[in-house]
């Protein structure tokens, strides 16, 4: 059976290069339902699987990246932390675009325009494989999570804020 025909998005461009199983995910867009929480239901999936992509950047211009849970929130102070720095803020929407290649909602921690120093949430590693925005809104890629941290030479580390 053939392989269904989806866009090419740089992530899923470098996946298949690097010869990593994936799966894409496609779901509805037009509601405007694009959250990471809408987007586990309408992909029929935990919550606690759906991974969201943040980029943020240190006082030097530095950008990292850093993939939550999309129902938790990036803690800045553990993240600057975990990668060496004494403080980080969110990149501006506006500057997204042109350092990643991606825009808000289809930003994948794979394919970027440049390889930025990448954390992944240690929840991640109950999950065994988890899901990230394909590099477009309405594509999301099911993906071990051992390939993940290979393709983005990614470390693990505690990075979330839990608001219970």
């Amino acid at each position: 059976m053939a392989k269904a025909k989806h866009a090419k998005t740089n992530a899923i461009r470098l996946l298949e290069q690097q010869k990593i199983h994936f799966d894409v995910m496609e779901y509805e867009t037009g509601d405007g339902q694009v959250d990471g929480v809408s987007v586990a239901e309408k992909i029929g999936q935990p919550v606690a699987r759906v991974f969201k992509t943040l980029v943020a950047k240190a006082s030097a211009q530095r950008l990292f990246v850093f993939v939550i849970p999309v129902a938790e929130e990036l803690d800045l102070k553990a993240a600057a932390k975990v990668v060496g720095e004494k403080k980080i803020e969110m990149l501006a929407v506006k500057d997204l675009l042109s350092h990643t290649g991606y825009v808000r909602g289809g930003c994948s921690p794979v394919g970027m325009k440049k390889l930025y120093p990448t954390v992944i949430d240690v929840s991640a590693q109950e999950q065994g494989s988890i899901i990230v925005s394909a590099g477009k809104i309405g594509m999301q890629i099911h993906v071990q999570i051992d390939d993940l941290k290979n393709i983005t030479k990614a470390q693990l580390a505690s990075i979330t804020t839990t608001h219970e």
